[in-house]
């Protein structure tokens, strides 16, 4: 896979992708990134990345001319890209779409800054548009590193086990189950029996059953519609039991 990152800050955005899963895949040869600063692209010796809107206002605009040229000559040097527009009025990002974006071999993605984009680079090209969510970041960096990551370790063989991202949550329909390691004990608390009796059908029960709990607290939570609530809680007070998720509505 080839992703190539158009951001004013490529300082801010390599570090991170040299660790981790972003590092290995590229030391796989799964992954290859480059970070392009359109400022590279300017024309005046300033190199003027943006300007005062028209009509007035505050902020200042990213101006299309370096962004055009500095797209434009990516896909002469390397083919078509799938291009991904980091904005407000994209499509909240899910794990269907990193899936999605998993099997693409060539990805762009452009990081916003300041008061937003001339309007006439949505305009001129063709963009898949994507939001994180209603919240506001400085940049689109932070976003495109998020994207990255949840769309390369989904590639086969990033992973260390195959089966990893298969049983996460959002995979399906169901949350991911609560999970625990050594010690067995910790300052009261155990883990469930469960777990550590070998059965292994026991064990694809009980986790069946956490998921679908859990999965349903966060339905009805969302459901509610921005009232505020206290996260889902997991019931450990008995040690040595199999805990329960206690809807947060209902006393203990």
């Amino acid at each position: 896979m080839f992703y190539a990152i158009l951001t004013l800050f490529p300082g801010a955005v390599r570090p991170y992708l040299d660790e981790s899963i972003l590092g290995i895949a590229q030391r796989q040869g799964k992954l290859a990134v480059q970070l392009v600063d359109w400022r590279g692209y300017t024309r005046d010796r300033h190199r003027t990345v943006d300007d005062r809107p028209f009509g007035g206002g505050p902020g200042m605009v990213l101006k299309p001319d370096p962004i055009f040229d500095a797209v434009e000559d990516l896909e002469r040097r390397h083919g078509a890209f799938h291009k991904v527009l980091l904005c407000p009025r994209g499509r909240r990002f899910d794990q269907r779409k990193a899936r999605e974006l998993s099997k693409v071999e060539q990805l762009l993605l452009l990081c916003g800054r300041y008061e937003g984009f001339d309007e006439r680079i949505r305009q001129g090209m063709t963009w898949d548009e994507i939001s994180l969510g209603d919240f506001v970041l400085a940049g689109g960096e932070l976003a495109a590193l998020c994207v990255v990551e949840a769309a390369v370790r989904l590639i086969p063989g990033v992973l260390g086990c195959a089966e990893s991202p298969e049983l996460e949550s959002f995979e399906g329909e169901l949350l991911d189950y609560p999970q625990y390691t050594r010690p067995r004990e910790f300052r009261g608390m155990v883990v469930p029996d469960v777990l550590v009796s070998g059965d292994h059908g026991a064990v694809a029960r009980w986790r069946e059953e956490q998921s679908r709990q859990l999965t349903e607290i966060r339905r009805r939570l969302h459901e509610a519609d921005g009232c505020a609530h206290p996260a889902p809680a997991v019931d450990e007070t008995s040690p040595g039991t199999e805990p329960t998720v206690r809807d947060p509505d209902t006393p203990p």
